[in-house]
């Protein structure tokens, strides 16, 4: 998700910048030859890109997170009942020959 919320910042950027380097009423974008009102929805395809690749990027960045903290609250509480467990075996012998 990260991978893709940053590609489509790029691509968006990329549209954006080369939109905003064409000052006249109509122009090429990208080796297309455009009007003005395809370079302006093409502005606005590129601003609903970044904010949808922003918002992708942040949703995966959390996700990760939160599976990275999962992940380490559960390593612990398997070392901390390995421990437990461990102590009670050697407190509780379950072969008769170790209760001698």
């Amino acid at each position: 998700m990260v991978i893709l919320g940053l590609l489509l910042i790029i691509l968006g950027a990329i549209a954006i910048l080369s939109a905003v380097f064409v000052s006249e009423g109509s122009g090429e974008l990208l080796g297309v030859d455009m009007s003005s009102l395809a370079i302006f929805l093409v502005g606005v395809a590129a601003g609903a890109a970044v904010l949808w690749g922003y918002s992708i990027l942040k949703w995966g960045t959390r996700r990760s997170l939160a599976h990275r903290r999962e992940r380490k609250e559960l390593t612990r509480l398997n070392e901390k009942l390995e421990r437990v467990d461990s102590e009670r075996r050697d407190d509780h012998p379950t072969t008769p020959d170790e209760r001698i």
